[in-house]
């Protein structure tokens, strides 16, 4: 049977985090921080004051919130080319920690952290925790990557300033992880969502019957997936999962978090103040309009991240949530302007494919998206695997079904793609972001 801690809070009281304030407070806070944020940006970081200047503008001009529109934004290749330290507003000596992206795609993305940088980022992932109903007694397998990678001492440092129990396993060995789930009795799990299908599909080769443990929450972010696949995960391992969001520029895990009403994520406002402008034009959105996701962090002294356009896609909502949190919340980031295949003509999204796909009965959520070209016109094959019962079916069957998913994945796309089934565990694991479109065409 299930158990749940029930230990009082030793260490946090979520209700008298911010995330209650009432709007008047909360905006005074947000004015009076990103006042602070822009001037020790333009005192300090050479590229934002040039931008200023250019523009005829001092920090003098920030008198409201709404002055933040007339600000230079910022993208992530403003830190490729000030790689490694160009973007520091502190010294090497203040800096008490610096983390970088993989360099996959060029020079890596390094982002620094002081010591009170540090208190911020723990305060919202403690916030994170609770919103999803985590507290003192609850044992938290944290299976996000350690080292410079900021998804592990992120979650690592919020699970321990609640006052839960951390078990800082890191990513990857999913035998060590089923086996350190049963043993040690963890009660959350933190990782990408397609790891966690993965350690589903491997625990009954081990005997382990996930739904039968102590796991009741998982926390799950640094990619995009879908309100379908955490129908599925839910279902097959009895778990209740949420939707955390961030992203290393802005601070790491934590910029966002679903609480228990699982309506989307709220942005923890008090440090980091959102925007939705039209990827396009660059123009504000409406509220409730989806469009691209602009970041400012208010509290943030090493490395001040000002309007940084994250490529997410989203909208904005300032509807009271059930919970009773003031904060505004994002809807569910399933894409970004930047991973658009632009295929015949039409744009195409990894997330729409995913969904296509798990409308049918039968599929499993693995799947990789082939992109080629034959005689100048781009071509789409979508492998996806198949459950060992039907892989096992007669041939008829898997017509049948092939002919299902093409149907879907037309429908949804507004153009044909090839669809190919694949037994279980042909496509390849990945213990962080699931690696979706192999682009194999010659531009």
């Amino acid at each position: 049977m299930r158990k749940s801690p029930n230990q009082p809070h030793r260490t946090f009281h979520p209700v008298s985090a911010p995330d209650f304030l009432p709007p008047d407070q909360l905006r005074e806070l947000q004015l009076q921080r990103l006042t602070f944020i822009v001037r020790r940006a333009y005192e300090h970081v050479g590229l934002f004051r040039k931008r200023m200047d250019e523009r005829n503008l001092t920090p003098d001009d920030v008198q409201s919130l709404e002055d933040i529109t007339q600000l230079p934004f910022a993208v992530k290749t403003d830190l490729r080319d000030t790689y490694p330290f160009g973007l520091f507003a502190s010294p090497m000596k203040d800096i008490v920690r610096v983390h970088a992206s993989t360099g996959t795609t060029g020079k890596p993305i390094v982002v620094a952290y002081t010591k009170e940088d540090i208190e911020v980022w723990t305060n919202v992932m403690t916030r994170s925790f609770a919103a999803c109903g985590l507290h003192s007694g609850d044992i938290i397998q944290n299976a996000y990557g350690y080292g410079l990678f900021t998804g592990g001492l992120g979650a690592h440092y919020g699970g321990e300033a609640l006052g839960a129990t951390v078990i800082p396993i890191s990513g990857g060995n999913t035998e060590r992880q089923l086996t350190v789930m049963k043993d040690f009795g963890a009660t959350a799990i933190c990782c990408t969502p397609s790891y966690f299908l993965h350690i589903i599909e491997r625990a009954p080769a081990m005997g382990i019957k996930i739904k039968e443990l102590p796991l009741r929450v998982g926390v799950f972010g640094a990619e995009p997936w879908t309100e379908t696949m955490r129908r599925r995960i839910e279902a097959e391992s009895g778990i209740k999962a949420y939707d955390i969001y961030g992203l290393s520029e802005i601070v790491g895990p934590g910029v966002a978090m679903e609480c228990q009403c699982q309506a989307g994520p709220h942005i923890f406002e008090d440090w980091f103040y959102p925007e939705i402008i039209d990827s396009v034009t660059g123009k504000p959105c409406a509220d409730g309009q989806e469009g691209e996701l602009v970041l400012t962090t208010l509290g943030k002294a090493a490395m001040p991240m000002i309007r940084y356009r994250t490529r997410d896609i989203t909208a904005l909502t300032s509807e009271p949530c059930a919970c009773g949190r003031t904060l505004r919340r994002i809807k569910r980031i399933a894409r970004r302007s930047d991973d658009m295949m632009i295929i015949r003509g039409v744009n195409v999204y990894p997330s729409q494919i995913e969904t296509a796909l798990l409308k049918i009965e039968g599929t499993l959520p693995h799947y990789q998206i082939i992109l080629t070209r034959e005689m100048g016109l781009d071509e789409i094959e979508v492998q996806v695997e198949v459950t060992r019962e039907l892989f096992g079916d007669t041939v008829g069957a898997l017509e049948e079904l092939q002919h299902k998913l093409s149907a879907s994945v037309e429908t949804s796309l507004g153009l044909r793609a090839k669809v190919r089934l694949v037994q279980p565990q042909s496509i390849q694991r990945s213990e962080g972001k699931a690696k979706r479109v192999i682009d194999q065409r010659k531009m």
